[in-house]
């Protein structure tokens, strides 16, 4: 099918749970446009965007690296991570490529699509704006902590975040991509510092509110310290429409799987636990739910399971489009 005819997928979010997802959702005949947050101010990321004043790169870079097509050595090498040397060390061979690379174009936009023909990616990858922003994060006593990697560590409850500068244009390509979706997925990641920095930068909320498209929420299996400490599933949906100000999911994705006490264990000493999914909560919230066993474990760690996701989200697409 040529490419033009493909149903459009827009993926929104950052970290780790948006490459865990791509890689499972490149593999169907799928149009895939990833918007990623760039809000990242810590380690190597934080580095380059600090010293070289450009939007942090680490989060475009996992995107870039679950989309490619290239041989596995050369994935290898675009992740590598340098553990040696007093200016290398923690930095990630990608980061610097595309720090480089918006070097020589003068462009961060442009440097992501030459990266990406160079990877042979399978889809789009966007940045959320064309230049930094900065998070901050009003606490429940009204005190403000600004910066991504410092928000989870505060030791207070979130009231809301909201990003700096408040003059942040993101790109009409983004704009144009959310409204000609057929399916708009929101996560999987972490709630307040990788999804709403996306949703909150200007218009792309309101386009992601207003789209025709189906919204689907893929919610995190388990809860995140200094974020979403006690959450339910209806939480994080709440969390998402009170920055929005406007209902826009329609169907939520949530994991029906017991997670082993082992593992549950190991995630008691991070003040973690699995996510509560109140379906009744949900409902009344008009969502469809939709349950399934959908985690994987690496190392103990806990993940998405790439493979059932992507097939779960392609046959809510087929449906859409049927």
């Amino acid at each position: 099918m040529k490419k033009e005819h493909l149903p459009k997928v827009v993926i929104i979010g950052g970290g780790t749970g948006l490459s865990v997802l791509l890689r499972g959702l490149k593999q169907y005949p799928v149009d895939i446009t990833a918007i990623v947050t760039v809000a990242d101010d810590g380690g190597s990321s934080g580095r380059l965007r600090d010293e070289l004043n450009i939007p942090p790169p680490g989060d475009i870079r996992n995107v870039l690296a679950a989309l490619s097509d290239v041989e596995p050595l050369i994935e290898e090498l675009f992740q590598h991570r340098f553990n040696k040397g007093n200016n290398l060390t923690g930095h990630s061979l990608g980061n610097l490529i595309l720090a480089a690379m918006t070097n020589i174009t003068g462009d961060f936009v442009h440097a992501i699509k030459e990266m990406s023909t160079v990877l042979k990616v399978r889809g789009k990858v966007l940045p959320a704006a064309n230049s930094s922003v900065i998070l901050n994060a009003e606490m429940e006593d009204d005190t403000i902590v600004s910066g991504e990697s410092k928000i989870p560590f505060s030791g207070k409850k979130i009231k809301r975040v909201f990003l700096t500068p408040k003059e942040i244009e993101p790109l009409p390509e983004t704009l144009d991509v959310i409204r000609a979706a057929d399916l708009i997925i929101i996560g999987p990641g972490s709630l307040y510092t990788s999804i709403l920095p996306n949703l909150l930068v200007p218009k792309i909320g309101e386009e992601v509110c207003k789209a025709k498209a189906k919204k689907v929420y893929i919610c995190n299996v388990m809860t995140q310290a200094g974020e979403t400490l006690n959450f339910s599933a209806s939480d994080h949906v709440k969390a998402l429409y009170d920055h929005m100000k406007c209902t826009f999911m329609n169907t939520i994705l949530v994991n029906e799987e017991e997670i082993p006490d082992h593992i549950k264990s190991l995630y008691e000493e991070e003040l973690a636990k699995p996510v509560h999914f109140d379906i009744e909560a949900l409902r009344m919230l008009g969502l469809e739910v939709i349950t399934d066993k959908i985690v994987s474990y690496e190392n103990s760690v806990i993940r998405h399971d790439t493979n059932k996701v992507a097939k779960l989200l392609y046959g809510i697409l087929q449906q859409e489009m049927s």
